[in-house]
């Protein structure tokens, strides 16, 4: 059996990053997929960057990675893209949109947030068309396996860690790494089971849960002068996404 180690949604925060790749080490697991949004919101984005493109052996496209590394009037996305660099910049801009790849004979499916787009989002609680339009086949997605539709399918974006079932279909969410908001810890999937396999065989989706240093994440934001603090502090310390009412 393989596994593969999922994380998404690191968001600049870097004592939520290294727990998680901690986590993955010691669990002995080499093959890291990044969903994305890499920066924004927390005060370490090029750190993060620099992280995730040495650990990872897949990074998808975000979309923070798409605002920061283009023209955005958004105080965090400037404030973030100022302490990048250009060729951090130029990386994140060039990420591809999704990764398909077979699982113990289940075509899996791996993006930031739909197959219509990165800023298309799909709630857990979404009508049951949006939930089944995850599983189309887009321009963005491309066909890598013909007409084929995938079996299995995982995203990020929504900061909040699920699975569900639909007519011999899984898709899940893995959560957020670095601004978890369904609850107060870093949050990433482990896929098992045999890669690139084509046969059936057994397959499992894990939710890992690492508690990390949450008020050293607030003291280097507190330390980077970073946009919309107070707000970031709040998320960090409660897991509730300051737009909610």
């Amino acid at each position: 059996m393989n596994k593969i180690a999922i994380i998404s949604d690191i968001h600049g925060n870097i004592p939520a990053l290294n727990a998680v790749i901690n986590d993955i080490r010691k669990k002995k697991i080499d093959n890291i997929i990044c969903l994305g949004d890499l920066a924004g919101k927390g005060p370490n984005p090029a750190e993060a960057v620099d992280i995730i493109r040495r650990e990872c052996k897949e990074v998808l496209m975000g979309n923070w990675d798409i605002m920061i590394s283009g023209e955005n009037d958004y105080e965090m996305v400037k404030w973030a893209r100022e302490n990048m660099g250009e060729e951090r910049l130029d990386y994140i801009k060039n990420l591809p949109f999704s990764l398909d790849f077979y699982m113990s004979g289940r075509f899996v499916r791996l993006f930031h947030a739909s197959p219509q787009g990165v800023f298309h989002r799909v709630h857990r609680n979404s009508p049951l068309d949006m939930i089944l339009g995850m599983f189309d086949n887009t321009e963005n997605t491309g066909k890598a396996f013909g007409e084929q539709s995938p079996d299995i399918v995982g995203y990020g974006d929504i900061h909040g860690a699920y699975i569900s079932y639909f007519d011999n279909k899984i898709i899940f969410n893995v959560g957020s790494v670095g601004n978890p908001l369904d609850m107060t810890l870093a949050s990433y999937v482990i896929l098992e089971g045999e890669y690139n396999g084509r046969d059936k065989k057994g397959f499992q989706v894990n939710f890992i849960r690492v508690p990390y240093d949450v008020e050293l994440a607030i003291k280097l934001a507190k330390e980077s002068n970073m946009p919309e603090i107070d707000a970031y502090i709040q998320e960090l310390r409660t897991g509730i996404y300051r737009g909610r009412k």
